[in-house]
């Protein structure tokens, strides 16, 4: 895929897509999400999110929605432990009105008081629906069971009783001391010249003073395997097993997403998939996930099951990860495992949002993006060894952590 790069003297990066077609995108990324918060504000960069469309300086809340939805774009947002996005997709010839407006929201936000407390009770709502949904609630527990007393363990969309509490100061100091010109990337992608898309970014992103060298997170290195049981009122049990992985720039993180994909990815052939529903009918849905961060990473694996088949599930995984230690895979089995993830990727890479999206989170953490056939050849090179000590590592069951309920 070829891209071009514009930095301005501010630090701030543009990436631009040449693409045909008359349907555009554009992301405004930058480093910083739920992770950065204190104890005392945790939510403040969902929160922010949330209010950046309240009001601008040239703009009520009512006429930022409007502004894209109009001419039939859309324009969203999202908040993610070491990131916060706000994306777009239009037609391309509102090019401009689009990097006008993702600018106005990112640099021009006025954060009225009315608007603040109404978008409260919004977030009280998302979280009421997150707690409607046990596979959803799990996760974010689970997450504050791995990272005790630590950023990472917030709850991305905080909690009631501190987001009651929020106030327009405050938010505007998580602004000042979290977002920084050097951690912010534009990434646009379509059929508009790049003359033009340079002298958009210039005129609307060249003005913000340059904010440089974000200080360091708090590191987390203190992990031991956590359980906890909780009593829900849900018709199956609802269990998370995981631990602390590897970090976004570990050597061994490309190896983890092969055999994290191979026990529980998306694909119905995954291992556990194939143990726990196909050969023994005791889930219907079984997900692994590994999410890495700056510092560190996360592994999780989901699943339902009915109440009295839980110690016989947990039996059978125990039992496939001590399997793979004792017997790992064969060269057959990790180039199927390769070939799998690497299809995944192409699909994924097929919708064109996605593709601006993983640009800018690359940007973001790398300083770069690498095509679809450089990490295609680096799945390619990962080997038995690395895939054997990722195992050992990382799959040991007495390692992992676990969070039910019940």
């Amino acid at each position: 895929m070829l891209y071009h790069e514009h930095l301005l003297a501010n630090g701030i990066r543009l990436i631009h897509i040449a693409a045909i077609g008359r349907v555009a995108h554009a992301a405004l990324m930058v480093h910083t999400g739920s992770r950065d918060e204190t104890s005392e504000i945790q939510g403040m960069a969902h929160f922010l999110e949330h209010v950046f469309f309240k009001g601008t300086t040239h703009r009520k809340a009512y006429h930022i929605n409007n502004r894209l939805d109009e001419v039939g774009g859309e324009l969203n947002a999202y908040t993610a432990k070491e990131e916060t996005c706000i994306h777009a997709s239009f037609l391309s010839e509102y090019f401009p009105r689009a990097i006008e407006l993702m600018a106005d929201i990112f640099f021009h936000s006025t954060f009225p008081e009315k608007e603040l407390e109404k978008e409260k009770e919004v977030i009280l709502d998302e979280i009421n629906s997150y707690l409607d949904n046990p596979s959803e609630q799990i996760a974010d527990d689970f997450e504050e069971l791995v990272f005790p007393n630590h950023p990472l363990g917030y709850k991305i969309l905080g909690t009631p009783e501190i987001i009651q509490n929020f106030t327009r100061d405050q938010v505007i100091r998580f602004v000042q001391e979290n977002y920084y010109t050097d951690e912010m990337v534009l990434v646009t992608m379509g059929d508009f010249p790049l003359y033009r898309i340079v002298r958009l970014f210039e005129k609307y992103f060249s003005d913000q003073p340059a904010r440089l060298n974000k200080p360091e997170r708090e590191a987390f290195n203190a992990y031991c395997p956590q359980y906890s049981e909780q009593q829900k009122d849900s018709y199956q049990t609802h269990c998370m097993l995981g631990r602390e992985a590897y970090s976004v720039n570990h050597p061994l993180r490309l190896p983890m997403y092969v055999l994290s994909n191979y026990l529980g990815g998306p694909g119905m052939n995954s291992r556990l998939n194939m143990v726990l529903r196909e050969k023994h009918g005791l889930a219907y849905h079984v997900e692994m996930n590994y999410a890495p961060y700056s510092d560190t990473g996360l592994l999780t694996l989901y699943f339902g099951t009915e109440n009295g088949n839980l110690k016989k599930a947990l039996r059978l995984i125990e039992r496939e990860l001590k399997r793979l230690s004792a017997q790992p895979l064969t060269a057959v089995q990790l180039e199927k495992a390769k070939k799998q993830l690497i299809g995944q990727l192409a699909l994924a890479n097929e919708s064109p949002i996605n593709q601006v999206l993983s640009m800018a989170k690359s940007y973001l953490v790398f300083g770069r993006c690498d095509s679809l056939e450089e990490v295609n050849n680096k799945i390619l090179g990962v080997t038995l060894e690395q895939i054997e000590q990722v195992s050992r590592e990382i799959f040991d069951f007495e390692t992992l952590s676990q969070l039910i309920y019940r």
